[in-house]
Formats: C-alpha cells, structure tokens, sequence
C-alpha cells in the first residue's frame, strides 16, 4: 500500500504542473487511508507537500512570465491572513470532540467529512462545461473586480487552513472570471499563491509544536515534484482543459468514498 500511496503522490505533481491544482485532493485522502496517518495531522504533510511541488511549478511559470503580480498581492495578503489566522487560531482551538446537531463527532472526523463535501464542489465545476467568456463581456470597470478579489482571498485562505488544501481549483476559477487572466497566468499564479499559502500554513504548524516524520514526508515530496516535472513537461503537448473532466469524475467518486466510508466507520464505533 506505501507503494501505491508514493505512485498517487506522483499522479498528484503530474495533475498539479498540468492542470494548477488538484493535488491536496488526492495528497490528503492518500495520507489519511493509505499511510494511516490522522486526518489533522495529514492537513499539515499536505501543505508541505503540495506547497514544495507548486514551488517548484511556479519557478517554471515565473520563467516564462506566466505570473500576474498585481493579482498575486491582491489575493494574495487576505488570502495568507486567513490561512494564517485559521491554522494558528481556529484548528488548535477546535476541541477533540465537537458536539454538532445532537452528534458527537471527532475533530479529525469533521475534517475529512468538510475535505469530501469540497471535493464534491470541485468535481461539479470540472465536470461543468467551460463558460466561455468574450472580451466584451467586460466593461473596464468590471475588468478587475478587486473587492470580490479581496474577499474570495479570504474565503479560500479560510479553507487552506482549515483543510490543508492548496485550493488550486477554487483559485484559478476565480482569476479566470474575476481578473480576467488568461489561463496560462491563472495556472501560475495559482501555483505561487498556493506556494506562500502553504509555506504559512506550515509554518504555523511546525511553530505551534507539530513534529511531522521528516522520512516520509521528505520521501512523498520527492515522488510529487517528479510528477510535477512531467506535468509541467505534458503541458507543453496536452490541454489541461482535456482532463478536467475526466479528473472531476475521479474527485467525484474518491469524495463519495470518504463520505461512505466515514459514515460507517461513525456507526460502527
């Protein structure tokens, strides 16, 4: 099974260099069903390992001018605060045991149940066809919606930290309609806001006292930035925009799978 786990870890640098994100959703499930390793403290591997692979994807897109700055400092600073005022305030704070509408449920429970109704989010907008946007759609003013930026910044921070998710595939939807970048930037500058996302993210944790295993975390990271460079290298021939769909369909299923297998496992104990 560890084998199986490092060969998802490199599907999920594959799908982060080809399409900009995706790779919490299968690093997260990867670590907590295969590695058995608990759900909160996957949170924290996951944004080691999906921030050092976007790092890496970023350089590449810094190389080629495919990063918007200006949308970088925008989203980026609510972003961060979010990411770092959840990881440091609200997931400590969260107690073991949460009552919640007359259940008693665990903290890394809630977790995984909040990760599989996301990638259930994220599956429908992949499976969506994509809306096609004109150029005229957009009147000057509304060329760049800044507070909409701001304050999606701070949504998807939120889930950052509460998740351990890159948020890849909220960020770029979010570039694409609301500052009207092309593709090739949206990816980009995705990936260097889920670099500095995650680097926060983890950061807080480790200053708050969590002690990862170094090994594996170091060796799962290794096979993720492999796949990232043969993602960013398939790029080159093959349309992110083709596998969304068939990723969406995957997300869907692996989603409904968590949801199952932590109802049963809420109703078996």
């Amino acid at each position: 099974m560890e084998y199986v786990a490092y060969l998802t870890a490199l599907l999920m640098g594959v799908l982060l260099g080809l399409i900009g994100g995706g790779g919490s959703i299968l690093t997260l499930p990867t670590l907590v069903y295969m590695m058995h390793i608990p759900s909160t403290e996957a949170t924290t591997y996951s944004l080691f390992i999906v921030g050092l692979s976007a790092f890496f994807g970023a350089s590449y897109y810094i190389k080629n001018n495919f990063i918007c700055w200006k949308t970088m400092l925008f989203f980026g600073v609510p972003s961060l605060s979010a990411t770092l005022f959840t990881r440091s305030k609200i997931v400590p704070a969260l107690p073991e045991i949460i009552h919640l509408f007359g259940w008693d449920i665990s903290k890394d429970f809630l977790i995984l149940i909040l990760f599989a109704v996301l990638m259930l989010g994220a599956s429908f907008s992949m499976l969506r066809p994509p809306q096609v946007i004109q150029q005229g759609d957009f009147s000057e003013a509304k060329k760049y919606r800044y507070v909409l930026i701001l304050f999606s910044g701070l949504i998807i921070g939120t889930i950052v930290g509460m998740l351990g998710a890159g948020g890849g595939f909220l960020i770029i939807p979010t570039l694409v309609i609301l500052a009207n970048l092309p593709m090739k930037k949206a990816i980009g500058t995705s990936l260097g806001l889920i670099f500095i996302n995650c680097t926060i993210g983890f950061s807080g944790d480790i200053y708050h006292g969590i002690h990862p295993n170094w090994a594996l975390l170091l060796k799962f990271t290794a096979f993720a930035i492999a796949g990232m460079t043969i993602g960013l290298y398939l790029s080159r021939y093959v349309s992110g925009s083709k596998l969304k769909p068939a990723f969406g369909w995957f997300i869907l299923s692996v989603g409904v799978y968590i949801l199952v297998k932590e109802y049963y496992i809420y109703h078996s104990t």
